[in-house]
């Protein structure tokens, strides 16, 4: 085991993937004794050696799983770099005394690293974010065995054997046929075809001139207004509105019954009081 050991320590998946593949199978398979007896050794005395054994020995099982993800047009080695990440997580948190495989606890972390590696990258803009999201694209594109869009009776043995509505199915069905475009378009578009790009159609209404200086001009009247209608109040009123709301440190209903020397209550009810007195006189006005 030694040989293949240090050979398989060399190599990274980017590197030479071939080569790499080829040394993970030439691993042997642990045996049940083998594996507990490392396991123990790292769950009881934090054994790295016996980790290293543990990844090492089962790198054949993710060279597997992520052959499986072939379809989504990623590397395979980094698919089986994230996969690798999974396993050794799974290494990490693995328990002998469960009585179970590493191979059998290990997929769930495997295949967890490889879906986010997945869905971080197969879009620029993620196609999924939810976990109900998740669990349909990956489930969509599993049974999806035709590139054609789904029928109506398709879509309903779709989304009736994954426990959900009919439009779930189909608007991750659109996301899936859907394919990234640069805003700005390729640098040697000609003229015939630069209207293509998003940069030439989408409008950003936000930016118009005229939408600009009306909402300025509806702050500048609305602030006026409201300076106008705070005059209007008592000075008391006024210093209890200007400390609540608009200075950057707000003071407390304790702190200015302290400064008029009544209670806390009565600050309140003269706030309430002085705000009602500013809507009134601000709605009379405009």
């Amino acid at each position: 085991m030694g040989t293949s050991l240090q050979l398989a320590d060399r190599l990274v998946p980017g590197a030479n993937l071939e080569a790499y593949i080829q040394a993970a199978s030439r691993i042997p398979v642990l045996s049940v004794e083998e594996e507990r007896d490392l396991g123990e050794r790292l769950y009881y005395q934090g054994d790295v050696e016996a980790a290293r054994q543990l990844v090492l020995s089962h790198l054949r099982f993710v060279v597997h799983i992520a052959r499986s993800y072939a379809g989504y047009g990623l590397a395979q080695a980094d698919l089986i770099q994230e996969g690798n990440v999974g396993l050794m997580k799974a290494v990490k948190r693995f328990n002998p005394e469960y009585g179970v495989r590493l191979v059998s606890f290990a997929v769930h972390w495997i295949k967890a690293e490889i879906h986010e590696f997945i869905l971080r990258n197969w879009r620029i803009v993620k196609v999924a974010t939810t976990k109900a999201q998740r669990k349909l694209f990956f489930n969509l594109r599993s049974q999806k065995k035709q590139l054609k869009w789904l029928n109506h009776d398709e879509l309903q043995a779709v989304a009736d054997d994954l426990g959900v509505e009919p439009k779930v199915v189909r608007e991750m069905e659109g996301r899936l046929a859907s394919q990234d475009t640069a805003f700005d378009g390729p640098q040697d578009d000609d003229d015939d075809t630069a209207y293509q790009a998003p940069a030439h159609y989408l409008e950003d209404r936000r930016s118009d001139p005229a939408v600009q200086l009306e909402n300025a001009d509806w702050s500048e009247d609305a602030n006026g207004r409201l300076m106008q209608a705070l005059m209007k109040l008592d000075e008391r009123s006024q210093d209890i509105l200007r400390a609540r709301w608009l200075s950057e440190g707000k003071a407390t209903l304790h702190e200015l019954a302290d400064k008029y020397g009544v209670s806390a209550e009565r600050i309140r009810q003269l706030e309430k009081n002085a705000m009602k007195k500013i809507k009134m006189q601000m709605a009379e006005v405009a």
